[in-house]
């Protein structure tokens, strides 16, 4: 397991419609979870942190938080766990394993889990989660580490409407957007089928761009012109994949920060895992995928998923 982080929250003066939740835990310290436990201490939340990697612990700490030795201490002390972790496998591990927070969790604790997975991972946990009076919701997130660090991630929420109105004043002190998207479940398939969308999206924009520029014509104005014809999309105007169109994107810094290559891939893999247990046919998703596994194949996993453009141009 990559990291694991404990919080817990004392509201340090009232929040409009907020439930005052004395204690909160939050596990998985990577770039997305550093910066939503941050943003907690700067509501003057009251955090704890735990994780593998001692850097980030201590990172944190030198931001006003204490440290938990472990998951079991996480899920006795907390009455509302925040989870941000890689993959199903650590999602499963650190919920419904030996030493898990199942096997630990006070009764009618909150289980919010912001990790992106297969929806059938967040409905096994939830499901467990109840026999054991626990409530359990999915909340994957949108917006990367940008919008992580600025507070501003969209939720996409999986759970009973009590459950998502307990959770969501806390939400709103990590991202600007809280959607309620259905049962459990519900928050990863809007996840996966929206980034499967974007994936398509950047190499059907990364693919016109490509062509444009071999025909003679100048990026900058096919831009203009695609950003107000009917191929204008969120790849072409706000993240344009070609270097110099846009200053502040990762494509006019090299291909750095943003959305990685292997994140990319990882989703549409959870995306072809659920298609094909649902037998959905996604002729498009499955193509995207093939190609992200090819440009990481060929050493650009660290890399913004923007970088299909250049994969396409023949130049990685």
């Amino acid at each position: 397991m990559s990291s694991y982080t404990v919080l817990t929250k004392l509201f340090a003066g009232p929040i409009l419609g907020a439930r005052c939740y004395s204690k909160i835990g939050f596990i998985g310290l990577g770039n997305m979870g550093s910066h939503m436990a941050k943003n907690l201490l700067k509501m003057k939340c009251e955090l704890t942190v735990y994780d593998s990697n001692k850097s980030a612990v201590i990172n944190l700490m030198e931001a006003g938080a204490n440290s938990a030795s472990n998951l079991a201490q996480v899920s006795r002390d907390a009455q509302v766990i925040i989870s941000m972790l890689p993959s199903n496998e650590h999602v499963l591990d650190v919920y419904t394993g030996e030493n898990g927070i199942l096997s630990a969790a006070k009764s009618n604790t909150l289980l919010i889990d912001s990790s992106t997975v297969d929806p059938s991972v967040s409905q096994l946990v939830a499901l467990q989660a109840q026999e054991r009076n626990l409530r359990f919701i999915d909340s994957p997130v949108s917006g990367g580490v940008n919008a992580a660090k600025d507070g501003t991630l969209t939720f996409m929420v999986g759970g009973t409407e009590m459950n998502f109105n307990d959770a969501k004043s806390i939400l709103e002190t990590l991202g600007s957007r809280i959607v309620h998207c259905g049962d459990v479940g519900m928050g990863q398939a809007a996840k996966l089928c929206n980034n499967m969308l974007l994936a398509i999206s950047m190499i059907g924009t990364a693919e016109a761009f490509n062509l444009g520029q071999k025909l003679g014509l100048n990026a900058k104005i096919l831009a203009d012109i695609i950003n107000s014809s009917s191929g204008r999309c969120w790849s072409s105007d706000l993240y344009n994949p070609v270097p110099g169109i846009l200053p502040n994107v990762p494509s006019s810094k090299n291909y750095e920060g943003g959305f990685g290559t292997t994140l990319m891939a990882k989703d549409l893999g959870l995306a072809q895992s659920a298609a094909t247990r649902t037998q959905t046919p996604i002729p498009l998703g499955s193509l995207a995928h093939q190609i992200y596994r090819t440009v990481i194949a060929q050493g650009y996993s660290n890399k913004d998923f923007s970088v299909v453009y250049q994969f396409l141009k023949g130049q990685i």
